[in-house]
């Protein structure tokens, strides 16, 4: 049995959701059902169950069921190890999301700090051929996964530097003005680097010496504008050194936000924009299984693990394949699928559910 799983899980008035529950035992959860049933959110719902956005990346009042417009609500029971915590997160119309952990409002790393969770959806097929801002969100999303306080950092960072590009856009060249957001993006970034290099490392690690049935990828970090200090005054140098270029182009040019990640198909030696399409999410499904399996070692558990549409991509005996990694992980997954068919070679070894489309909403069956 896995050391952190969903043991209950209530959604209510979420997308396209009235009321929906669950119970469930630990193993991983496959939902089949047809396209616009209501699958990935019940996926989404799970995913906010950690900090940030959800795997859509989708403001509070997105998540409202229309026509009602009522706040809605997701709550699970979380067992992590011996301890089952009660973990809510909600909004009401209009309002932010707030967060209950064991009945006490908490800021949202607080949920990082009880169950680690990563996923892979659709919207990442196209991760190693688009720009660089996507590939940034996918490794700080796995750094947050190992040091849940990058999400503070990186947030700390982006303020500080949207308020120098505003002093940048209205030309203002006094430096006393900029000094005290770059002493702040030079702290918040040196933390920024240093986990990104440290997840690297561990999914590295991860990697080597893993029986895996998915390709192995070299990593590695580039950034727009050559190579980036790692300390907090080297980085306080480079903000005032570049503030002249910074003032012409009206936004900061150089900094943690210009740094891409860079991934090779290391049997190949070919870089994963110029691998095949299955190739391309073969490497994708290596890295987020790379993430489980290190944060497993880390902390004893594996990760809750979100698989959206990935079997229906995958041929046989790479999806045999993935449902043994994951079984072998202990990890509770949560895949998605538009037909039972799909998940036959998982048998007893997951709960399966059918999500269907009724005049009151999406409803999941046993």
């Amino acid at each position: 049995m896995p050391g952190c799983f969903v043991k209950s899980l209530t959604i209510s008035h979420f997308r396209s959701h009235r009321v929906t529950r669950m119970s469930l035992d630990g193993r991983p959860v496959a939902l089949h059902g047809s396209n616009g049933a209501g699958k990935t959110n019940v996926l989404e719902a799970v995913s906010l169950l950690s900090p940030g956005r959800g795997l859509r990346r989708a403001a509070a009042e997105e998540f409202t069921r229309r026509p009602e417009a009522l706040g809605w609500k997701v709550s699970a029971v979380l067992q992590a190890g011996e301890k089952a915590h009660e973990l809510e997160t909600s909004a009401e119309p209009n309002q932010p999301r707030v967060v209950r952990i064991d009945g006490k409002v908490q800021p949202q790393v607080g949920l990082s700090r009880l169950a680690r969770i990563v996923w892979l959806v659709p919207a990442m097929d196209r991760l190693w051929l688009e720009g660089a801002d996507g590939r940034r969100r996918f490794l700080d999303r796995m750094a947050m996964s190992f040091a849940p306080d990058h999400a503070e950092a990186v947030l700390a960072y982006e303020k500080a530097m949207r308020e120098r590009n505003r002093l940048l856009k209205d030309m203002v060249r006094d430096a006393h003005w900029y000094l005290v957001l770059e002493r702040q993006m030079s702290a918040s970034g040196a933390r920024i680097i240093a986990n990104r290099a440290s997840t690297l490392e561990r999914l590295l690690a991860a990697q080597r010496g893993a029986e895996t049935a998915f390709p192995a990828a070299h990593l590695s970090l580039t950034h727009a504008n050559g190579e980036l200090p790692e300390t907090s005054g080297g980085l306080a140098e480079v903000f005032a050194a570049g503030r002249s270029l910074d003032l012409k182009a009206g936004r900061t040019l150089v900094g943690p936000h210009r740094v891409d990640m860079n991934a090779v198909y290391a049997d190949k030696n070919i870089p994963a924009g110029q691998c095949s399409t299955g190739e391309q999410k073969a490497l994708l499904i290596s890295l987020v299984l790379s993430n489980a399996r290190a944060l497993s070692q880390d902390t004893g558990a594996a990760p809750l693990i979100l698989l959206d549409e990935v079997a229906a991509h995958l041929d046989a005996s790479r999806r045999i394949a993935l449902y043994d990694e994951i079984s072998a992980l202990g990890a509770q997954a949560w895949m998605t699928g538009t037909g039972a068919k799909l998940f036959e070679d998982l048998g007893e070894r997951a709960q399966v559910f059918e999500v269907v489309e009724a005049p009151g909403g999406s409803e999941v069956k046993v």
